[in-house]
């Protein structure tokens, strides 16, 4: 405890007219945080005033970061600024680090009012790179419209914000740490807790890690290699995929949280995890994985490189939860999917008669089927998966998951896809970032589609690709109604569904084409 109070100081502000956050919370690049005056400061107040006064007072809120550059600062100011606003409680991870799954579950665990994450995802890190600031509600799941707009509303009028400039907590040191404050009738405080341990005691209800440590140590040892791209996950995999399960350390690579992750994106795809891609090229690794900067995306590897799409990812995953104590255990609810995701999954529920639930892109949409008791399983056409154990994608898990099925199993990544598509056909998927476009072009661009897809003659239109021809079924702007709330959310995505088509002996699923 601090001998002399800590004061409590309003600092007078200007608002910014570009702090509505988005999906994924507010992203800028890390110069626009780090550079401009109060940009950090205005955001942070807007999140912690959105929350009601009465529900703000003396409640419990966490705090993560994936580790790149100006986290650790961002993280001070943030503790001095819960205090100064009349959070009673601060739970942190050691370091200040937390992947996002991590994050959902201590919210949930200890019942907290919401939680910080900083992360910007897959993108960039370092100096030159980008930085985000994502709120979290009290599910553990990202912020619905309602919040986000009420950040936004904060934001646009802000004109002062509160903090304890002289508060200092050193992250390193675990444990609690309380501090008086000026006018306070409580001691704030903060708790440096162990970045993995409630997280792993989560899984260890949810599989069998006896089955899957008998699968990478026993006589038939599958050898693995996990990439964690430098970023936050680098902590989990070594506590959990080798200290727990047995895998042997060189099956870790790139463990190490770097601010910047190593100079590359730390996102789980075929160019950036190139260096694992090759590596399993060589055929003696048997499974692969790579995980982005926060631990909720990811992306599973075969034999030989074999490439797992994560529309396929899903839909396995969806076919064999049986081979998850959780789920022979609570049964199945339900599937979601986002509307970009390929339908492999709606197979997979017609074929287990569940309900399927079509989305647009943004996880909070699966948070109300999961509270509702609506869903089971849901994931997204950007390699996020999940169930309702969290209510945040969760790449750890999905690696997890796909253990089990093959040490249940008995067979290789590609024998599991390969009978997969066999049984249920195969949908093929196919993604496509485009980065950096001018917002004016990508508008007009969008306009001028939207125009062709609502002429009436579009529908019944043919298309030809060598021999095979394509007919369009129906086009339209997705939109979607939440089936407990009754929200309505329009104009997410031009859809261009085309007809039953088979080709070399295989169904073709439905694509989609996003703003």
């Amino acid at each position: 405890m601090e001998t002399n109070p800590i004061p409590v100081v309003t600092v007078q502000t200007s608002p910014f007219d570009d702090q509505r956050p988005g999906t994924n919370g507010l992203r800028r690049k890390t110069a626009v945080f780090e550079g401009k005056k109060n940009y950090l400061q205005n955001y942070i107040q807007s999140v912690l005033s959105s929350i009601d006064l009465r529900d703000r007072q003396g409640c419990t809120m966490v705090v993560g970061s994936d580790g790149r550059y100006f986290s650790r600062a961002a993280t001070e100011i943030i503790v001095q600024m819960a205090a100064a606003n009349g959070i009673g409680r601060l739970v942190i991870g050691h370091n200040g680090l937390l992947s996002t799954p991590a994050v959902s579950c201590i919210i949930r665990k200890i019942k907290a009012i919401g939680g910080i994450i900083l992360t910007a995802s897959h993108n960039p890190g370092g100096l030159g790179g980008d930085f985000g600031v994502k709120f979290n509600v009290a599910n553990g799941g990202p912020s619905p419209d309602t919040v986000m707009e009420k950040i936004a509303q904060v934001s646009r009028t802000l004109e002062e914000y509160a903090i304890c400039p002289d508060l200092r907590i050193d992250l390193a040191r675990l444990g609690r740490h309380d501090f008086d404050l000026e006018n306070k009738f409580k001691p704030f405080r903060v708790e440096i807790v162990d970045s993995v341990e409630l997280y792993l005691n989560l899984l260890r209800t949810i599989f069998d890690f006896s089955s899957i440590k008998s699968l990478l140590t026993g006589p038939e040892q599958l050898k693995i290699r996990i990439d964690a791209m430098n970023g936050v996950m680098g902590l989990y995999v070594r506590r959990i995929m080798c200290d727990e399960l047995g895998a042997p350390a060189n099956a870790a690579v790139n463990c190490v949280p770097m601010e910047d992750f190593g100079g590359r994106p730390p996102e789980p795809n075929l160019t950036y995890a190139a260096p694992l891609v090759d590596a399993m090229k060589g055929g003696d690794i048997g499974f692969g994985a790579a995980f982005d900067a926060d631990g909720d995306r990811y992306m599973i590897l075969g034999e030989n490189g074999f490439f797992v799409n994560p529309s396929d990812s899903l839909a396995v995953m969806a076919a064999n939860l049986s081979c998850i104590p959780y789920f022979r255990q609570l049964g199945l609810k339900g599937f979601a999917r986002s509307m970009a995701t390929s339908t492999a999954l709606d197979r997979v529920a017609k074929a287990l008669k569940v309900a399927l639930y079509e989305t647009p892109t943004g996880w909070r949409f699966f948070g109300n089927l999961m509270d509702s008791g609506r869903c089971s399983l849901c994931g997204e056409e950007s390699f996020g998966t999940s169930s309702d154990h969290i209510r945040e994608k969760d790449g750890l898990w999905s690696v997890l998951v796909w253990l089990s099925i093959m040490a249940a199993r008995k067979q290789g990544v590609d024998e599991i896809v390969k009978d997969h598509w066999a049984k249920l056909g195969r949908n093929y998927f196919c993604r496509f970032d485009y980065e950096g476009v001018d917002p004016r072009a990508a508008f007009y661009m969008m306009r001028d589609l939207e125009g062709v897809i609502t002429d009436k003659a579009f529908p019944s239109q043919k298309f030809a690709v060598g021999n095979t021809v394509y007919s369009v079924e129906r086009a339209d702007n997705f939109e979607y109604v939440d089936p407990v709330d009754g929200t309505v959310v329009r104009n997410q995505s031009v859809t261009v569904p085309i007809g039953p088509v088979t080709v070399a002996g295989s169904n073709l699923g439905r694509p989609s084409l996003s703003p």
